[in-house]
């Protein structure tokens, strides 16, 4: 028998480890990137971007292996980079980010290795769905999570030339998923959290690993070019929770998630 401090304890070790387990892919990137700007020879033969890149195929293919992750979640995450990378073209050449080296591996101008580092958010979301066996209730139509998915993609992009509704999106998110909750065993029994404050709580850890990734100069901002690092804009929080329904919509409908089968213990 373990009493209430014990279990707390317990529980929150627990969930600490399954958290680290489910974010192994994004460790490791922004392990690489760390390293690589470290201990990565200036004179080597294989840019450091290129060498990123086929690190992540790497890693992504001994996770298949290994069957850390199922084809299923690949194919979800596959997506996911696709999505990511068409962005980074866009946002590039728009000058919202840059990538300041040289790669042989590259699209427009964009490095490849870029599109896992979305990959890493579709794989978390995955590996995090099944890892805490995720309940929900009043989940919210997919169709309808569809629609505001695809109003936030669409967002991203058109704000360059017309009005940004990201606020209006901010009220969609809080008006579908306010209701939501989201039950998630750490240890033996279900716990619950609303659904936005998960989201929210996952774009903040997202936003510290994109401060390690500017700091290791992977990319950069306009503020960033050019002169010593600065923290990246604490605006871009609100950018990454409107990312993480992207993600979270593209593995709910592979899941086909909808309200628990069972009661919640």
């Amino acid at each position: 028998m373990r009493g209430p401090v014990t279990q707390f304890l317990f529980e929150f070790i627990s969930f600490g480890i399954k958290q680290a387990w489910a974010c192994l892919f994004g460790g490791a990137m922004v392990a690489l990137l760390l390293g690589t700007f470290l201990f990565y020879p200036d004179d080597a033969f294989l840019p450091r971007y290129d060498f990123l890149t086929l690190s992540a195929i790497a890693i992504q293919a001994g996770f298949l292996i290994t069957r850390l992750e199922t084809w299923e979640e690949a194919r979800v995450i596959l997506v996911f980079h696709i999505v990511g990378t068409v962005m980074e073209i866009f946002k590039t050449s728009a000058g919202s980010w840059i990538y300041p080296e040289e790669a042989y591996l590259r699209i427009l101008g964009v490095p490849l290795f870029s599109g896992f580092m979305y990959a890493a958010v579709g794989s978390y979301i995955a590996r995090v769905w099944r890892i805490f066996e995720f309940r929900f209730d009043r989940f919210p139509p997919l169709w309808l999570q569809g629609l505001l998915a695809l109003a936030i993609y669409i967002n991203f992009f058109t704000h360059h030339f017309t009005i940004d509704i990201r606020l209006a999106l901010y009220a969609a998110t809080l008006a579908i998923y306010g209701p939501c909750v989201i039950w998630f065993r750490p240890d033996e029994k279900h716990r619950f959290m609303p659904m936005v404050v998960g989201l929210l709580l996952v774009a903040l850890f997202i936003w510290f690993a994109e401060n390690i990734g500017t700091y290791a100069r992977a990319w950069s901002y306009p503020h960033q070019d050019g002169v010593d690092w600065s923290p990246v804009s604490i605006q871009k929080l609100g950018s990454w929770y409107l990312l993480m329904i992207i993600s979270f919509v593209l593995v709910a409908a592979v899941h086909r998630a909808g309200p628990p089968k069972a009661g919640k213990a």
